[in-house]
């Protein structure tokens, strides 16, 4: 049974991706892999953490291929099953991604098309990359907490402006400029905050706006917070924002989007390999789209600890 599941692909189904792209497309989904020889068994996910649970579930019993049909949501899901199960090393899995959600940030420093018609021969050529992941732990109350990210972190305004935007997609609000429609008014509800950074062993203390920690390049649907960053360079790239007047911040939301964000005077660009940041109140953060705590925060990177199918052509 182990050498079937080996060969085989786990396609983990988000149904709700995409305000129900996931379900409604399923059908077209499953011609084209069916088209195209994949061998697979496809589970649709259920309920938050589902995906996690169902990718440790899987590999202990001997999936070595797992294919995310949904958002960046999922794709973080199944990358926290991969590092969370200790059955084999976390290099020996391939993941793939078919692209259903809002966002879809993570494939767009691989260049890897929307269209499914596109996507799904890049699946079964099966190029891959061992890339970066980041590892977070973070304060929920009195706990501490854990998280892995493959994409981007995003604190202060970031994480904010996920926090409304997750909630809007809970009660099935939500399209392609959802984080756009949040971004803008939650302006008018934030503050900035005094924040205290420690990257490797240089420190900075500033009143912040808004920070994002990118292995990928892309976040919020397609802005390009991090547009230097390498997936597999063994470093994270922090983009931090200093305080910001508001017409300041509408008047650049077109640097966030072309790539110059770290052109602007209030902005400082950094890398590097562990980070911490404590502020004062504490703020929010998101890992892929996916909110989490609050500060104080503690990021670690783990180099080319994934295996991931890109886009060669």
């Amino acid at each position: 049974m182990k050498d079937e599941e080996t060969s085989r692909w786990l396609v983990l189904v988000n149904p709700n991706a995409g305000v129900g792209k996931g379900e409604k497309d399923w059908n077209t989904i499953t011609g084209l892999l069916d088209q195209n020889g994949l061998r697979y068994h496809a589970i649709f996910t259920g309920h938050r953490s589902h995906a996690m649970q169902l990718v440790e579930e899987h590999i202990n019993k001997g999936v070595r291929k797992i294919l995310v049909v949904g958002g960046d949501g999922t794709m973080n899901e199944a990358v926290n099953g991969i590092f969370n199960q200790s059955s084999v090393p976390t290099t020996s899995i391939t993941l793939g991604m078919i692209p259903v959600g809002t966002g879809n940030d993570w494939l767009k420093t691989y260049d890897i098309p929307g269209d499914y018609e596109k996507v799904i021969p890049i699946i079964c050529r099966e190029d891959t990359l061992l890339q970066d992941a980041g590892m977070v732990k973070y304060r929920q109350g009195t706990e501490e907490g854990s998280r892995y990210f493959i994409n981007m972190a995003g604190l202060g305004f970031d994480g904010f402006v996920a926090k409304k935007t997750n909630h809007d997609k809970d009660l099935g609000r939500s399209n392609a400029f959802i984080y756009l429609k949040n971004l803008i008014s939650s302006l008018f509800s934030y503050t900035s905050s005094q924040i205290r950074v420690v990257i490797d062993d240089r420190e900075l203390n500033e009143n912040v706006f808004s920070i994002s920690i990118g292995i990928g390049q892309y976040n919020g649907g397609g802005m390009r917070q991090a547009p230097q960053a390498l997936p597999d360079d063994g470093l994270f790239d922090l983009t931090l924002i200093k305080d910001l007047s508001k017409l300041s911040v509408i008047a650049s939301i077109r640097r966030l989007y072309n790539g110059t964000i770290g052109e602007h005077k209030r902005v400082i660009t950094m890398v590097g390999k562990k980070i911490r940041i404590e502020s004062d109140p504490p703020v929010f953060l998101e890992t892929d789209g996916e909110s989490l705590g609050h500060s104080p925060f503690e990021f670690e990177i783990i180099p080319q600890s994934l295996r991931v199918i890109i886009n060669k052509s």
